[in-house]
């Protein structure tokens, strides 16, 4: 009995350690780490016009790939392209990257979807996919004059040029180094002038199959999914593809920080202000400024771009103009300065800059920050000449005026009419009118003027001969008042 107890007790607390080691094991971060031996692959869809909104989902795409500690990450493109603005932000994401990023093009990488997959490690396309025909043209689809597209050819080329240069060996064991994807076809892609010998000819822009672009180095290899990208071309032997999925914030917030709607936000802004300190108490005007500064201002602060002070700023100017318009007389220094800086609120913040430090901030950046607000503003005030002459008129703005009228025949008068009755009445002078003093009519004093402009002593009786322009005129009964000055 004695041994089995003692077998017991020995035993129990062995088990327990033994379960102990195999838990710490299983569980340890090493051996967590082990199991991470499987790669992530971590999915970011462009699959939607280059704008705002497609911006704010790579940038949150690649913070949560970051978060994740993913190994790559893969952009699947099928798009006809958008904004300059927005697809250079998304090259300069892309190319400082810590992260190998990899493009995938479904179908289409156009225009400004070429840049973006141009600035990728690797590109990747399936079988009927394109890439190419990036010329710079506005809304209505014609090409934009030479300078936007020098911008163009320029970034495009050195997009290429960032992704560096190959060593290849020859047949006769010479060693050739070229660029990875050669510049001057990244150009043909902007610009229908520039050609490439026995592949473009003048006068057509540059769109490549999938075929070609693996042909001229711009395509690694052709696959139908990203599960052939994972495993044949990256050889992950154990991998998971996550997918970024943007939530309903996100799309507000890309909605939001579109150029054009916040140029109109601006507009919007200036209008209530305008309006409101025009017809102060309608209140509407202000409820406008209000919530248009509020779409403006929130997406920029939550993006980090707006800061706290800029916001102060507005706040500031907003005060100054009060302040001139019904505190200050006149327009001068209150008025000029918040002006400005509202101006210079709604520029900085749509500038990433700390505290007027500008290290980082591109020229190009700040250029496009006040068109932006110079494009806000000049509708702004273009919208006010129009609808400033049409307030009053039938229509929405009918009641934005005062249509209400004060007639003189209906009682409404800007002066006291009450000696209007003196007429005919008579009275006596109370000091020397020469030709104007005072008068006493039933025991009250009025200021009167003599109407032939005659002296008339003090203690004359006078006869009220008329009421004009707000003054008694009387004339001096001469068979009653001896004392008489002519």
């Amino acid at each position: 009995m004695g041994n089995r107890t003692t077998y017991r007790t020995i035993s129990l607390p062995m088990i327990v350690a033994a379960l102990a080691w195999l838990a710490t094991t299983c569980f340890s971060p090493a051996a967590r780490a082990d199991d991470r031996q499987e790669k992530l692959l971590y999915q970011i869809n462009i699959h939607d016009e280059i704008g705002s909104t497609t911006w704010r989902y790579l940038m949150t795409g690649m913070e949560r790939a970051r978060a994740r500690h993913a190994d790559a990450i893969l952009l699947d493109m099928n798009t006809y392209g958008g904004t300059v603005l927005h697809a250079d932000s998304m090259r300069t994401a892309i190319l400082n990257s810590g992260i190998p990023v990899y493009a995938f093009i479904s179908n289409n990488a156009a225009s400004a979807g070429a840049l973006i997959a141009l600035a990728c490690d690797s590109i990747y396309m399936s079988p009927g996919a394109r890439i190419g025909a990036a010329t710079v043209v506005n809304e209505t689809g014609a090409a934009m004059p030479d300078k936007y597209q020098s911008y163009m050819r320029a970034t495009m080329r050195a997009t290429a040029e960032a992704q560096g240069k190959k060593s290849v060996v020859t047949a006769a064991g010479d060693t050739v180094t070229t660029w990875r994807r050669d510049p001057a076809i990244a150009e043909a892609m902007v610009d229908e002038r520039v050609v490439i010998p026995h592949l473009t000819d003048s006068g057509q822009v540059l769109t490549f199959t999938a075929q070609e672009a693996m042909k001229h180095g711009y395509c690694e290899a052709i696959t139908p999914d990203v599960d052939g990208i994972a495993r044949e071309r990256l050889h992950y032997d154990s991998y998971r593809i996550e997918q970024y999925t943007p939530s309903l914030y996100d799309k507000i917030v890309g909605f939001l920080t579109n150029p054009a709607l916040q140029a109109l936000m601006i507009t919007f802004i200036i209008g209530g202000i305008f309006f409101e300190l025009k017809a102060p108490g309608i209140g509407l005007p202000t409820a406008v400024a209000l919530i248009a500064a509020v779409l403006y201002f929130l997406p920029l602060y939550l993006n980090g771009t707006a800061e706290n002070w800029e916001i102060l700023l507005f706040v500031a100017g907003v005060i100054l103009l009060i302040l001139e318009l019904f505190v200050i007389p006149g327009f001068g220094i209150a008025g000029i300065t918040g002006g400005v800086l509202i101006l210079a609120s709604f520029i900085l913040a749509l500038v990433s800059n700390v505290v007027f430090d500008f290290t980082f901030v591109s020229g190009e950046t700040i250029s496009r920050s006040i068109l932006t607000v110079m494009a806000g503003f000049v509708i702004a005030v273009l919208l006010l000449l129009l609808l400033s002459r049409r307030i009053g008129q039938k229509g929405l703005l009918y009641n934005f005026a005062l249509h209400a009228e004060q007639a003189g025949n209906e009682g409404y008068i800007g002066v006291d009419e009450t000696p209007r009755r003196l007429v005919g009445k008579r009275g006596v002078t109370v000091t020397r009118m020469a030709p104007s003093g005072k008068i006493k009519v039933d025991g009250e004093i009025y200021d009167a003027i003599s109407l032939y402009g005659s002296f008339i002593e003090a203690g004359s009786e006078i006869t009220i001969e008329k009421y004009e322009n707000s003054q008694l005129y009387v004339v001096f009964r001469k068979e009653n008042t001896p004392n008489i000055e002519s």
